[in-house]
């Protein structure tokens, strides 16, 4: 407990250091572009008394300075305009765009939105000219350079996040692992002890029904427990009878459901093989046929039909229930996700994860209409 409050406080610390640093980055940024921005405002107000001063000069002054700072405006894009805003000069813009009637119009009206015009007095003619400028490249990039700061963190931020949280969702698979496999482990002494109690009810001349419906739950138990045990480990897939192993499923829980559901088998073949594991397989079926008698709230039909083609074996598991909406049906397989008032919503994401992930094969909605029923279909690999 103590180890996981001083991870916690640990983990506090990094993150509120780390907003105070991207906190000075950005305000340091926002400084600098300030200052940049107050010297190009500098740089245009120099070049307009440079333009004054060469305009009045007589013909034997030395404006060679002034020629010089005009001659040197490189960076910052702009256009002069006359009293009636009409465009007389510009610089440092792309030649060939300026040949475009309407390109040096908007270059204007981005600069009157960016900056205040810098004024032009000419005292030899009393005429005035409007120097429009707008933010230098390296000004641009660095007004955008917090923005990308703060992308690059974003993305740093989410991959530690999903780092931490795979980490996370790791860990919670090894405790569940660990946790079925000790179930599995438990469940293995009870087992032993009713084995040799069904023995001794048959010594006592026990019904043979009563003691074979017993044996047939006993068997169901030790097949949970050997589905707990595989969890977490990669399973064996052997040669195997489809319809068989599909039946005995499908006929364990009819016997076992209410008489107002009536369950339907057919198949094209009476053998169809395809490598499974069999436990898991079996786990698939019930699941589905499960979850087909509750979508009836245990009055309907089940039908279940097996056919192939020539690469498949299909098996299409059908019942009279209230339907899945569209909106829910990319959901079901997702673990947690549940419409019932009980249960975990592990079942078909179970179920998913067995035939695709294991067997190679695929599990879907094949069809369902709300009040009539809905349709799943497996379709595995024949051998």
């Amino acid at each position: 407990m103590a180890s996981q409050k001083h991870t916690k406080t640990i983990r506090w610390i990094v993150i509120i250091t780390s907003f105070i640093i991207v906190a000075l980055i950005l305000w340091n940024t926002y400084d600098f572009f300030q200052k940049f921005k107050s010297e190009e405002r500098i740089k245009m107000e120099i070049l307009a008394k440079a333009y004054e001063r060469f305009s009045s000069a007589d013909l034997n002054a030395d404006i060679s300075l002034e020629d010089k700072i005009i001659s040197n405006n490189h960076n910052i894009p702009m256009i002069i305009t006359d009293e009636k805003d009409s465009i007389t000069l510009w610089s440092n813009l792309d030649s060939i765009k300026t040949k475009k009637s309407d390109f040096l119009l908007k270059e204007l009206s981005i600069m009157k939105s960016q900056n205040e015009p810098v004024l032009v007095r000419y005292k030899n003619s009393n005429t005035k000219q409007f120097i429009y400028y707008r933010d230098s490249d390296l000004l641009t990039k660095l007004k955008y350079y917090p923005i990308a700061l703060i992308l690059i963190l974003f993305l740093f931020a989410s991959v530690i996040y999903l780092f931490f949280k795979s980490n996370k969702i790791a860990e919670q698979n090894k405790l569940w692992t660990g946790m079925a496999k000790e179930t599995a482990h438990q469940i293995g002494t009870p087992l032993s002890s009713l084995l040799g109690w069904i023995e001794i009810l048959r010594l006592d001349n026990t019904d043979e029904n009563t003691v074979q419906e017993i044996e047939k739950d006993v068997q169901r138990l030790n097949t949970i427990a050997e589905r707990f045990s595989k969890i977490g480990s990669i399973p064996v897939l052997k040669k195997h009878n489809i319809v068989n192993a599909t039946k005995n499923s499908f006929n364990y829980l009819e016997s076992r459901s209410s008489k107002q559901v009536e369950f339907n088998f057919k198949t094209s073949e009476k053998e169809i093989f395809a490598n499974i594991n069999l436990q898991l397989f079996s786990w698939v079926i019930e699941n589905l046929v499960k979850n087909a008698i509750d979508a009836m709230e245990g009055k309907g039909k089940i039908s279940l039909i097996i056919k192939e083609d020539a690469k498949n074996v299909i098996i299409n598991i059908t019942d009279t229930g209230k339907g899945i909406p569209k909106n829910l049906q990319q959901n079901i397989f997702t673990p947690g996700f549940t419409t019932k008032k009980r249960g975990w919503g592990l079942g078909l994401s179970l179920a998913k994860r067995i035939i695709e992930d294991y067997h190679n094969g695929k599990i879907v909605v094949l069809k369902s209409e709300i009040g009539k029923g809905t349709t799943f279909t497996i379709n595995l690999k024949k051998e």
